[in-house]
């Protein structure tokens, strides 16, 4: 397969990753898309980084933020590796990292690399902009220390 193949092919897995779980969440897709020995190399704070931990923190973020709904905004591949600018948007409805729902709408802003071999997910890299959320809920202490 070519370069560009390759890539394209890739692309289309991690668009389709994050339409299809993580925008309609559709977990049967999930565990079509990604490997079992999926390893997440920048896991997030109280889950896990196989496969298992990512199901459970797509989950939770579907059940925090209500009407969930991930913008893929570009997506660039060098061969199997998938660079993606996406925002999430929702409306704070759960608990958020000990914070009781506002039922404000939220957005924050991710990069994110993952690594594609034979059709499925295998790797992770990611950076979001949590401190945004928490800053859009009045999740922040004022320096008195009070909300």
């Amino acid at each position: 397969m070519a370069r560009s193949d390759e890539s394209k092919a890739a692309i289309a897995v991690v668009r389709r990753a994050v339409e299809e779980v993580q925008g309609r969440g559709d977990f049967d897709v999930y565990e079509q898309l990604y490997a079992d020995g999926f390893v997440d190399h920048t896991p997030q704070q109280g889950f896990g980084s196989d496969k298992a931990g990512v199901r459970d923190l797509y989950r939770t973020l579907r059940s925090t933020f209500s009407d969930f709904n991930p913008v893929i905004h570009w997506q660039v591949a060098d061969g199997d590796l998938v660079t993606t600018y996406k925002i999430y948007h929702g409306t704070h409805t759960g608990d958020f990292f000990g914070i009781a729902p506002t039922g404000r709408e939220v957005h924050f802003e991710v990069v994110d690399a993952m690594r594609v071999k034979n059709g499925q997910i295998v790797e992770h890299w990611g950076v979001g902009n949590l401190l945004s959320v928490i800053i859009q809920i009045d999740g922040l202490p004022t320096v008195a220390g009070e909300k």
